[in-house]
């Protein structure tokens, strides 16, 4: 978590990504962005577990999304009427949709648990939108859980390098 000393952080990239659950989340996590850039929301949303969390706080160091204010803080509800004005052609969103080409690197399991993981890492995602090239960073972290249907999206936090900034409307997903 952001505030965490250099000493945690290193603790944490101690654990291994080379075991099956974290390569099938790394995998996920790469699909995700496939998805994201596709604007094939409908198909993200399938990716995601029943009461899954969308969350791009302001305030970097946060870890109580509840009692904060947040660019983002999406339940299952909210992700959907999200994808439903970014697909449904009625809003400016829609109307203007940027095209975006994402990278994700720095893959690091920071939690392990015995049907989830927690994997950090960074995404550097490059937009065009009404004639203007733009570059947003971030710091992600996923919680992946396991179960029946496979590896499924239980939180994704994205926590904007320059979150505190004026944000204007962007026409995708992070």
């Amino acid at each position: 978590m952001p505030g965490d000393t250099l000493d945690t952080a290193v603790a944490a990239a101690e654990l291994p990504l080379d075991d099956p659950r974290a390569l099938a989340a790394v995998s996920l996590i790469w699909r995700e962005a496939h998805l994201l850039d596709a604007r094939a929301y409908p198909e993200w949303d399938r990716l995601w577990a029943e009461g899954g969390e969308y969350v791009v706080p302001i305030d970097r160091d946060t870890t109580d999304f509840a009692s904060r204010l947040n660019l983002v803080y999406d339940d299952d509800r909210m992700r959907r009427m999200r994808i439903e004005r970014l697909t449904g052609g009625f809003s400016i969103s829609a109307a203007a949709a940027a095209r975006t080409v994402r990278s994700l690197s720095r893959f690091v399991v920071t939690g392990r648990e015995e049907d989830a993981l927690e994997i950090r890492s960074a995404q550097i995602l490059v937009g065009y939108k009404r004639e203007e090239t733009f570059v947003l960073a971030a710091d992600v972290t996923h919680r992946i859980v396991f179960g029946e249907g496979g590896a499924r999206i239980h939180r994704k936090v994205v926590r904007l390098v320059n979150s505190e900034d004026t944000v204007t409307a962007s026409g995708f997903l992070l």
